[in-house]
């Protein structure tokens, strides 16, 4: 019987394990799809690229001011 209690327990944690499926994968893109309509199309990584881009931008025009 205790041996039945254990396995009950731990049960769950092999459930939890399992590759995800096509339909998870399909899932995640559809998430990551909405997420991306949802700032107009820019992801996080591509905001960060342009605010990258200004701050050089702005340290070479002030380096150009300097000379």
């Amino acid at each position: 019987m205790k041996g039945f209690a254990v396995l009950l327990m731990t049960l769950p944690l092999f459930v939890a394990c399992e590759k995800q499926g096509p339909l998870e994968r399909a899932g995640e893109k559809i998430d990551d799809a909405v997420d991306n309509i949802k700032n107009d199309g820019e992801t996080l990584g591509d905001k960060i690229d342009d605010a990258a881009d200004e701050v050089r931008q702005g340290i070479e025009d002030a380096a150009d001011e300097l000379e």
